[in-house]
């Protein structure tokens, strides 16, 4: 008679994320219900640039509806951070200890990246132009971060690691981000040749130089 051995296959808790799911689709429900119109040109943001042209004002930088949806895209960008990683084989599973150390960093780095942006800014001059630049960033990354979210809910759930597919939505929001960039440079040409030396000096130290030492990091990393 053949002896079984039994193996505990233990699973890890996703409770924590259900959580953090719950908050961040909660503050987008709460930005509905508060801030109905506004929400609904903000949604509309694919289609039509409405939203910008309404709330063009640099103070809308610092609103809370701009943070809240800031909170979004934070909670969203780790889930994802934290998925891409399991799918190339850097972290072994999902759990709460990882999401805080990559909620940690991606927090450190948009924060670093912000005091950058306001020291040269300032020292070139550059402010009123830097806050265009960044409410529009905000505004459509805010608003990728509420979409993300909803994918992060899918990926996660269904433990869906497969590279190709992780691989195609890391290129879908670089070509995203690259595509924001081509339309506020259509949006304000005027402004950008009259001080074109200063947003090449912008672009490379900010939303280049950062990117390729991300992507230098993660490679070595995972290479470990």
């Amino acid at each position: 008679m053949e002896n079984l051995i039994l193996i505990d296959r233990i699973i890890p808790s996703k409770d924590w994320a259900t959580i953090l799911f719950f908050i961040g689709f909660s503050i987008i429900a709460i930005n509905r219900t508060i801030f109905g119109v506004r929400f609904t040109e903000f949604t509309k943001l694919a289609v039509s640039n409405k939203y910008l042209k309404i709330y063009k004002d640099n103070t809308n930088l610092r609103n809370s509806f701009t943070l809240s949806f800031l909170l979004v895209q934070l909670l969203s960008v780790t889930f994802f951070v934290q998925i891409a990683l399991k799918s190339f084989g850097i972290i072994p599973i999902y759990n709460f200890g990882s999401f805080l150390m990559i909620l940690n960093f991606v927090g450190t780095f948009i924060i670093g990246k912000y005091l950058i942006d306001k020291i040269i800014s300032t020292t070139f001059g550059i402010e009123e132009f830097s806050d265009a630049l960044n409410l529009q960033k905000a505004t459509y990354r805010n608003y990728l971060g509420m979409i993300l979210l909803a994918v992060d809910v899918l990926l996660f759930y269904n433990d869906i690691t497969n590279k190709f597919i992780i691989g195609s939505f890391l290129i879908a929001l670089i070509a995203t981000n690259i595509l924001l960039y081509i339309i506020f440079i259509k949006n304000n040409q005027k402004s950008i040749i009259n001080k074109v030396f200063y947003f090449i000096l912008y672009l490379c130290t900010l939303e280049i130089a950062p990117y390729l030492l991300l992507y230098f990091w993660f490679k070595d990393y995972g290479a470990l």
